[in-house]
């Protein structure tokens, strides 16, 4: 009965969040919609994930501090949809209370949501970290996790001045049961829900639409439209749609007798590239793909191109075949090069974890300048329930162009269940055409 309840909750839930998309014109939520939506988002996850995740790795009570415009980046993702910021200390703590579950507590002024209960009135007990020492004492944790990592920045949210604070505040004994909160953090940043995932599609597909309508000839006439332009009608297609682009988009060419990437005027016969993201409803997009420009009388690009593009096709595949969970990125990425070697293709891997960032929570698996281990980041565990940006690319000669060296980069966001990788929605499997004509 209630696995029946819970089922017929999330049916409803993707029926409303579905309904709201569908009833937007250009099927972008208008900013209440967006709020509400960012809330019931945020309310599953802390009924669900936090005891989930401070029991895996053994926390009983987690402590995050944040001030207003320098907040910890996890903080940031447990406000309320309608808020911009902390707001001047935040500190928000969760404690493991056995068979009560995991409970959330505000030592602010105010309760932060409806999960976080305030616990400290200014006008009884002035000094907030005496007040969040007495919860501590009341609760009597086992052990006090806190954000400092010397791995992840998005785990390190923790900034010098307040952890003077906060031990200035505890007792000797308080300060001994402190430990790292690195693998918690992460795991509540990585963890996607049943029901983001059910949104998240709705995201990508936008970014797709938009790439599709800039590598497109109503936005470039080849001979007139140079890559600045391309790029600066990316940014300001994401403003009209009401949305944000959380890093400035690239255009570039790959031309024939040209070894190097180019800027400037596009032409008939230009391989362009594209890298593009957006952020909407706090879920980040990160793509890239490949158009070709035709030449007068052709009908589709040589076949050294789309030889070449389906090289890169296959070693998507290969590096999601060595999604194994447990492993961590470096493993992933030796395995997933030795198999690409094999098969004869010359591989660059740099895939990273997205979600609440664009370059996000996670297993670092390959670097652009670094094929080998990473360390730190590298050594993390893939685990299920995570959504990663696929980036790779190969090089191909291109018979076409002389043997000429292309590099064929393609990224697209994918989710791993703990068995199988699938892309969110879908991926390019074939190259995009542009008309000369």
């Amino acid at each position: 009965m209630i696995r029946l309840t819970s089922f017929l909750i999330t049916l409803m839930f993707a029926f409303n969040i579905i309904s709201a998309f569908a009833a937007s014109d250009d099927s972008i939520l208008s900013m209440k919609e967006r709020a509400d939506a960012v809330d019931r988002l945020l309310s599953v996850r802390l009924k669900s994930l936090p005891v989930k995740l401070m029991r895996r790795e053994g926390i009983d009570m987690w402590v995050l501090v944040a001030r207003e415009y320098n907040e910890d980046p996890v903080v940031m993702t447990m406000l309320p949809g309608t808020a911009h910021s902390a707001r001047r200390r935040t500190i928000l703590v969760f404690v493991d209370e056995g068979n009560n579950g995991v409970k959330g507590y505000a030592v602010s002024r105010y309760a932060v949501g409806e999960y976080f209960q305030a616990r400290w009135n200014p006008e009884v007990q002035t000094d907030q970290w005496q007040a969040l020492a007495d919860l501590i004492s009341e609760k009597n944790p086992e052990s006090i996790g806190i954000n400092v990592s010397p791995n992840f920045a998005l785990a390190d949210g923790l900034t010098h001045g307040e952890f003077e604070g906060l031990s200035a505040a505890l007792s000797n004994e308080q300060k001994s049961k402190i430990v790292s909160a690195e693998k918690l953090a992460i795991g509540w940043l990585e963890t996607r829900t049943e029901e983001e995932m059910e949104l998240y599609p709705s995201i990508v597909r936008i970014a797709h639409e938009i790439i599709a309508e800039g590598f497109s000839n109503s936005v470039i006439t080849p001979g007139v439209t140079t890559t600045e332009e391309v790029k600066w009608w990316y940014r300001d297609r994401i403003r009209e749609l009401r949305l944000l682009a959380w890093f400035h988009p690239s255009v570039s060419i790959q031309r024939e007798g040209e070894e190097a990437e180019l800027q400037g005027m596009i032409l008939a016969g230009d391989l362009l590239h594209v890298d593009f993201g957006i952020t909407y409803l706090r879920l980040n997009t990160d793509t890239q793909q490949h158009a070709y420009v035709l030449k007068n009388g052709e009908s589709k690009a040589p076949a050294g191109l789309r030889i070449g593009f389906a090289t890169s096709n296959r070693l998507q595949d290969i590096l999601t075949e060595n999604f194994i969970l447990g492993l961590t990125g470096n493993e992933i990425l030796r395995a997933a090069r030795l198999q690409a070697i094999e098969e004869d293709i010359r591989p660059s891997i740099y895939t990273h974890p997205i979600g609440y960032h664009g370059h996000g929570a996670g297993p670092t698996i390959g670097m652009w300048d670094n094929q080998g281990d990473t360390l730190g980041r590298g050594d993390y565990p893939l685990y299920e329930h995570t959504a990663h940006s696929i980036e790779l690319n190969s090089t191909v000669s291109i018979p076409e162009w002389g043997g000429q060296d292309v590099r064929f980069k393609l990224e697209e966001d994918a989710y791993f269940d703990g068995e199988n990788t699938y892309y969110i929605d879908g991926r390019q499997e074939k190259l995009i055409l542009i008309s000369s004509d």
